[in-house]
């Protein structure tokens, strides 16, 4: 095998929490290649850029980069830019890789000429509530059937969490589409394999990623993800499927069910009860704990509804 040089790439914004943790998984990397980590720093308002300050004194691999917007895709946009190597390795200032992530990423990406390898977001709670939403991030009741969430057989994806990928690839396709605040990933995987490229899902890698902390920045977090996920079948005509549609269908009928059987007939809240009574039983089937499950049922409903409300009010303008 060979062991090219490799620059891992972050986005970097308010990441005080767990910023010293990733950067230390990246750094103590069990692989035989050159590599820089290159952070876009955005305006944070912690003591973020405090931090990576002394990381980059303290290791000359980690290189800065000013990211003015703080914006995710212009971050990583300057970073590519700036990258020495040809294989890039997008990170999150939130995550965590194991030791042998970037030595499996890029054995897999020999193995099968693919311009961009990745694998599993385990998400992993510290807290009570944290843990509910990972757990609900990792179960096709929350999330759906998609194998970086849920896991499944190694082969072609149309998206991938995070990414290993080829440069000359990403300069290709014009990098990250930076009118994108969320979704960017789905959206350049989407140009890359229109390009003739090959997105790889391989489950031995996993990448651990730290869920929100409260029921309020969850129900924003799936609100922009929806939103921005219509943007993205807007701009690329066919790419809706059902896992994208289910969520704002479930929420009409679940909105139709209440105002009807509120003005009408009691008959007309069967269809809100059955989806109630569904999301109960599935929080006490995957909940792995009581207070797991306790907390399932409205993190279940809040990352539905969310998603739901944002796909449907999501605006053209959003696009420009």
């Amino acid at each position: 095998m060979n062991y090219p040089g490799v620059s891992v790439v972050l986005p970097i914004l308010n990441e005080e929490r767990y910023l010293e943790h990733a950067i230390e998984a990246i750094l103590t990397q069990r692989y035989e290649g050159k590599l820089e980590v290159i952070l876009a720093l955005g305006p944070s308002k912690d003591k973020t850029n405090e931090i990576a300050k002394r990381l980059h004194e303290k290791d000359s691999r980690v290189v800065l980069v000013e990211s003015p917007s703080g914006r995710t895709a212009a971050g990583l946009n300057l970073a590519i830019k700036a990258a020495q190597f040809e294989i890039i390795c997008r990170i999150d200032g939130h995550a965590e890789i194991s030791d042998t992530y970037i030595h499996d990423a890029v054995a897999i990406m020999e193995e099968t000429n693919a311009v961009n390898v990745g694998g599993i977001m385990a998400a992993v709670g510290k807290t009570s509530f944290e843990g509910a939403v990972a757990t609900a991030m990792r179960s096709p009741l929350g999330v759906g059937g998609a194998r970086f969430h849920v896991g499944g057989k190694a082969g072609p994806a149309d998206t991938v969490y995070l990414g290993v990928f080829k440069k000359s690839a990403l300069l290709k396709v014009g990098l990250y589409d930076e009118r994108f605040t969320r979704a960017q990933d789905w959206e350049l995987n989407y140009r890359l394999r229109k390009s003739g490229g090959i997105i790889w899902f391989d489950p031995r890698l996993v990448v651990t990623y730290r869920p929100r902390p409260t029921l309020k920045a969850l129900a924003k977090q799936y609100f922009e993800y929806g939103r921005w996920r219509h943007a993205v079948v807007r701009t690329h005509k066919g790419t809706a499927n059902y896992r994208y549609l289910a969520p704002p269908i479930a929420t009409i009928i679940i909105a139709i069910s209440l105002v009807a059987g509120f003005f009408t007939h009691p008959l007309f809240y069967i269809p809100a009860l059955t989806y109630a009574s569904a999301v109960l039983f599935g929080s006490l089937l995957i909940g792995k704990t009581l207070a797991e499950k306790i907390a399932l049922s409205s993190v279940l409903a809040t990352m539905h509804i969310s998603w739901g409300i944002g796909y449907l009010t999501s605006p053209r303008k959003l696009i420009s």
